[in-house]
């Protein structure tokens, strides 16, 4: 085996994780989903030994669970994991927004997802709505410029997805968000950054009781 060969196996594991993150995060792989080995690693165009290393990664993350004996399922989040999301999400997003304003091009970015997430609402596409909703977060930690901040939202997104299937009952659950997520968008238009970052933990923070209110 030659030096590239680990290297070269490494990055298929971590592409094969990407790709299985981005299923959980846009909704393709619903908590408890179970991950079957050789289906996966056949749709992927991986080895088995390949993916193994990418559940790896993915246990690490919480994404999946690895039970013994039985397999590898899509992770199932608790109270306990609501209240821990939430709690990262409330330092991550204020304090970027804290850190710096979001610039005109970033302003501009989340002014189209607020109306997407609000025309999404007005034609009952609920999983769009959530998506809009979703990307707005997203964006608000991309404007720090940072790209370990992104890949650190990016990896709560995916568990956040996983959260949100507990609401599936309660369509008017993202359109509410959707609302705030405007607010939050005019305070930073108008230049009240202290405005917007109350805005936006009070958002969070209702959500995270909404959930855990349906949870328990």
């Amino acid at each position: 085996m030659t030096a590239v060969e680990p290297r070269e196996n490494a990055q298929a594991s971590a592409q094969a994780a990407r790709q299985l993150r981005a299923r959980i995060s846009n909704g393709q792989l619903p908590p408890g989903a179970k991950l079957s080995e050789q289906a996966v690693a056949r749709e992927l165009g991986v080895s088995r030994n390949t993916l193994r290393e990418a559940f790896t990664m993915l246990a690490a993350e919480r994404l999946v669970d690895r039970i013994a004996h039985r397999g590898v399922f899509v992770a199932q989040p608790d109270a306990d994991d609501v209240r821990d999301l939430y709690a990262a999400r409330c330092v991550l997003e204020p304090g970027t927004m804290l850190w710096g304003a979001p610039d005109p091009q970033s302003l501009s970015r989340l002014s189209a997802l607020t109306t997407s997430a609000l025309a999404a609402r007005n034609a009952g596409d609920v999983i769009a709505m959530a998506d809009a909703n979703q990307g707005f977060h997203r964006e608000l930690v991309a404007s720090s410029g940072s790209a370990e901040l992104v890949a650190v939202m990016d990896r709560l997104s995916a568990r956040m997805r996983l959260v949100f299937h507990a609401m599936s009952t309660d369509p008017q659950f993202h359109a509410r968000y959707a609302v705030r997520n405007t607010q939050v968008l005019r305070s930073l238009e108008s230049g009240d950054r202290d405005r917007a970052v109350h805005l936006l933990r009070e958002s969070l923070t209702a959500a995270r009781d909404e959930i855990l209110a349906h949870l328990t």
